[in-house]
């Protein structure tokens, strides 16, 4: 009895397996063949197109962080809708599939919601520039050199070697300052001469000190100017403005300011300090 309902098992096995073979295969298999010509052929298509836009996205200059992205998400996307186009050609049910890729996608979403901010402040970032490799920026109290854009964060190193990672989202909808994005910058030199002093001539000394510096601008509306800022409560005071190129700024501002005070002490113009007077009275 035994015997009998295995070699029944196994008829109804091989005649499952034919039924497989010639209602579904067989039947198939041109369709299926048209299906993988159209993904090999597709594949490749894919692939010129990538190599396609990575000319245009050269002539255009795009940063090369953005050229790599956009080529990866464009390559990805059409891959994906190459599949589903294919799979649906042999006779492959996607609406079950794709469904279920939504539900698990909207959970996904949910659970990395920061971090899909992140993304999308790192793709605004790639794309608007709103600073660079190399930048000096500011923002929320950091500041520092920008070492790398990343998709989900920005490395900035500080001025004392520090090396802070900042979610891309606080930088894409924060307020940033970029203090290398121009060509030029202008020093401002805050000075404080007693009063009394002669302020045409601190004027002069000032002008005289800033024209002869050879990062300084000295043509057009870039040229040396002295300002009267206001009157404080022990010296008159001004500010030395002088224009130079960014990458001078700082070396610029520390020479001029040690020279300020060389040169108004050689002209006996007097920079005043803080004193407080005690009165004592004897009685």
């Amino acid at each position: 009895m035994n015997e009998e309902n295995a070699i029944k098992e196994g008829m109804n096995f091989l005649q499952g397996l034919k039924t497989f073979f010639n209602d579904v295969l067989f039947n198939n298999i041109p369709r299926i063949l048209i299906a993988l010509v159209i993904l090999w052929i597709g594949w490749k298509l894919i692939k010129v197109l990538t190599k396609f836009l990575q000319k245009i996205f050269t002539k255009r200059n795009l940063d090369v962080s953005l050229q790599s992205f956009l080529q990866s998400l464009i390559g990805i996307t059409l891959k994906i809708l190459l599949i589903i186009t294919v799979a649906d050609m042999i006779g492959i049910q996607m609406t079950s599939f794709i469904a279920i890729l939504g539900a698990a996608g909207l959970a996904v979403g949910m659970a990395l919601q920061g971090t899909l901010q992140n993304f999308a402040g790192g793709v605004i970032i790639l794309i608007l520039k709103p600073y660079k490799v190399g930048d000096f920026i500011e923002q929320g109290g950091t500041s520092g050199v920008v070492k790398d854009i990343q998709i989900f964060s920005t490395i900035i190193q500080t001025v004392d070697n520090k090396t802070i990672i900042v979610p891309n989202t606080q930088l894409a909808t924060g307020t940033l300052t970029n203090y290398t994005r121009a060509s030029k910058r202008r020093v401002d030199i805050p000075v404080g001469i007693a009063y009394g002093s002669d302020v045409e001539q601190a004027r002069r000394v000032l002008l005289d000190l800033a024209n002869a510096h050879p990062d300084v601008f000295k043509e057009g509306d870039d040229a040396p100017a002295v300002v009267c800022t206001g009157l404080g409560a022990s010296s008159v005071d001004l500010q030395l403005r002088v224009w130079v190129a960014t990458d001078n700024y700082w070396p610029v501002s520390s020479n001029l300011t040690q020279g300020v005070y060389e040169a108004l002490g050689k002209n006996g113009i007097e920079i005043p300090f803080n004193q407080v007077q005690v009165h004592i009275n004897k009685d």
